[in-house]
Parts: C-alpha cells; sequence; structure tokens
C-alpha cells in the first residue's frame, strides 16, 4: 500500500465499514478519561476563565464523542448483531462494558458542573433523568457481566487483570453523580430517594471491588505482572479506591441538606464518618498509585506498545486528582491543594498522549480490533506483538 493510500481514513480496514463490524466498547473507556479530565480542570481552584472554557469545551466534546459511540455500536448490534453478541463469552472484551454507564456519569456530572449556568433547573431535571439511566445500566453492568464470567467465560488466575473492575466499579461512579443531583432536587422525597440509592449503589460496588483488589494481589504475587499491551491496567486498581472516596465525601456533603428534620443528625454523622472514611480510601490509593507508577516504568523500559487500554491510565488518576481537590476543600492540611494540582497537570499531559495517539489509530483503521472475531491477517499479526492472545 503507498504513503499517499496509508494517509486516507481508514485506510488499514479492508472497507470502512469495518469500523463498524469491529467498534467494541472499549471505546468508550475515551469518554471516561475526557468526561474526568473537564471535571478535574473545573475544580481546580481559583482556575483562570480560559481554564473554565477549557473544561467546558471538554465536556461539550466528551458529550460529541459518547453519541458518536453510541451511534457506532449501536450500528454493531444492528447490522452485525450474532457477531457483536459473542462479546459476551469474551473473557477480556466483555469487561469493557462497565465503560459505557461511567462514561455516561460524566456527562451527567458536566451538566451539573456546567449546565446549570446555562440552562437552570433544567439541566438538574436533565441530570436526574441521565442519572437514573447511569445508575439502571451501572446495575445491570454489575450483575450481567460477572454473571457471563461464571456461566460463559473461560478464566485462569493466572490471566487475571484488573479489567476485572471494571464491571462492577461502574455503580460507585454513579453513587458520586447520586450525590451531586440528590441535592439540588426540589422534592424533599426526590432527594432522599436519589441520596438513598446512591448510598446503596456504593454499597453495590466498594465491597466487591475491594475484594477483587485482594485477588489480584494474589495473581501478582503468584504469577508475576500482567504482559506489556496491559501495563495500564495496573492504574485501574486505583479507580475504585479514589471513586469510593469521592463518593463518600460527595455523599457526606449532600446528607445534611438532604436528611432534615428528625433525620438531621444522621445527615451530620454522614459528613463526619465519609471524611474519615475517604481519608483512609485515599491513604490506600496513595500506595496502589505508587505501586501503578514503578509498574509502569518497568514496562517503559522493555517497551510498552500503544493500544486503546492506554486509556486506562487517565480515569483513575482523574478521580483521585478530584478526591484530593475535594479533601484540600474540606480539610486545612498543607500541601494537599497542590498536590491535586500536581496530578491534574499529570492527567491533562497523559490525556494529551493518549487522545493524540487514539485519533491517529482511529484515522488509519488499525484501533479498530475486534478480538471477538477473526482479524485480517496485517491485524492479526500486529496484535499477536501486542499482546499474544489474539
Amino acid at each position: 500500500m503507498t504513503d499517499l493510500a496509508l494517509r486516507a481514513p481508514l485506510a488499514k480496514l479492508d472497507r470502512p465499514l469495518e469500523a463498524v463490524r469491529r467498534f467494541t466498547p472499549n471505546w468508550f473507556a475515551a469518554t471516561m478519561g475526557t468526561g474526568i479530565l473537564a471535571i478535574a480542570l473545573s475544580q481546580l481552584p481559583g482556575a483562570a476563565p480560559a481554564v473554565r472554557a477549557a473544561a467546558e469545551g471538554l465536556w461539550i466534546a466528551n458529550i460529541g464523542l459518547f453519541c458518536l459511540f453510541s451511534a457506532l455500536y449501536g450500528a454493531r448490534w444492528i447490522l452485525f448483531p450474532r457477531e457483536a453478541g459473542r462479546v459476551f463469552s469474551h473473557p477480556l472484551m466483555a469487561m469493557y462494558f462497565g465503560c459505557i454507564p461511567m462514561g455516561l456519569a460524566t456527562i451527567v456530572n458536566g451538566l451539573l458542573i456546567f449546565g446549570q449556568a446555562h440552562w437552570g433547573q433544567g439541566a438538574v431535571r436533565a441530570a436526574e433523568a441521565l442519572w437514573l439511566a447511569d445508575a439502571v445500566l451501572s446495575v445491570a453492568c454489575g450483575l450481567a457481566i460477572p454473571y457471563a464470567m461464571f456461566t460463559r467465560q473461560a478464566h485462569a488466575l493466572e490471566q487475571m487483570t484488573a479489567v476485572w473492575l471494571l464491571p462492577v466499579v461502574a455503580a460507585e461512579v454513579a453513587a458520586v453523580s447520586g450525590g451531586l443531583v440528590a441535592p439540588l432536587l426540589v422534592a424533599p422525597g426526590e432527594r432522599l430517594a436519589v441520596l438513598a440509592a446512591s448510598y446503596a449503589l456504593w454499597g453495590f460496588s466498594v465491597p466487591a471491588a475491594l475484594s477483587i483488589l485482594a485477588i489480584l494481589l494474589l495473581r501478582m504475587a503468584l504469577h508475576k505482572l500482567p504482559p506489556a499491551a496491559m501495563a495500564a491496567s495496573s492504574w485501574l486498581a486505583l479507580g475504585p479506591i479514589g471513586t469510593g472516596a469521592l463518593g463518600l465525601l460527595t455523599l457526606g456533603a449532600a446528607a445534611p441538606r438532604v436528611l432534615t428534620g428528625p433525620l438531621s443528625a444522621y445527615g451530620e454523622a454522614a459528613r463526619a464518618g465519609g471524611l474519615v472514611a475517604a481519608l483512609l480510601l485515599w491513604g490506600y490509593g496513595l500506595w496502589w498509585m505508587g505501586l501503578a507508577a514503578v509498574i509502569t516504568l518497568r514496562h517503559l523500559r522493555e517497551g510498552l506498545p500503544f493500544n486503546l487500554g492506554w486509556w486506562g491510565y487517565t480515569f483513575p488518576l482523574g478521580v483521585f486528582a478530584v478526591t484530593t481537590l475535594k479533601l484540600a476543600g474540606v480539610l486545612p492540611a498543607p500541601g494537599l491543594a497542590e498536590a491535586g494540582r500536581l496530578l491534574v497537570m499529570a492527567l491533562a499531559g497523559v490525556w494529551l498522549v493518549v487522545a493524540a495517539r487514539t485519533a491517529a489509530g482511529a484515522w488509519r483503521g488499525d484501533l479498530f480490533v475486534s478480538p471477538c472475531l477473526p482479524q485480517p491477517d496485517r491485524l492479526l499479526a500486529r496484535n499477536l506483538d501486542r499482546d499474544g492472545r489474539f
């Protein structure tokens, strides 16, 4: 193939429709990473108006990405339903269904951060409706994908990675969004229902995620590190820890405004208990972040091939950065705000690298790889070099 031909869009695919046929749910990880960067930039204390504008621009772009990916994935199910259904039997790709509700949650949060200035209470009502859809999707992922693991998929301890976390973590991300939505609702009954459901979503997710982390530690001790192609998965462990802490802070801040009258004592207890528990989880997250950084440095020395899994570097780092900034706003602890700023700067740098390489790979077409399907010879050879799985 000539250099001129390779410059054409989707040049590495046999036909443009292959982009739809091979579109997989791991693309939604890009909406998670882009959305969390928009949120993190908006939370920077004393941020310049240009930073706030950039954050809102990223949020709007993320809505476009989510709609585009939803259309492509929906088209795959319409045009190639039998092939699309194979994803539920794939032990790796099925896990990425959790990225869909988590990407949607960043849009819900952005509606409350940016949308109220434009649409007022209408943004809150839209956020409530989207949050309900997000919660339903999160619960469905948290139940259906583990059930498929138990009944349809083949797994072994030595093949386990932190990707196992993705289906169950979606519910705690929805819990954070619920904590933002609840105090803004007008009807007291709605506020209480959303807050209670959000605490239930937190409990639905965090204990299961911590259980998976315990198994992951055992797997790495017995079978060493995953292959280089899965290097970014080491950061995924930071996700449920950071999101769990952020959920407790967000729900704790909402509780006194929702639990009023005879329930007011519970509201203050939720705020205080949430802060203490969030600090404990934040400390646990520091350990995982340090471990993930060391693992990444080791893989960098050995060679780190690019794939869509690199988006796994963004969302966990982003939620931990937002949690750090949230703690800095509650505690007068020196250095917390500066640490949060550094984490956001690191997130922005990582996002720029991953977004640029994703855009280039999408243009060429070589990132449209569905491991559930037979691979064209050139993609097969490329991905055998990448992770040895196809």
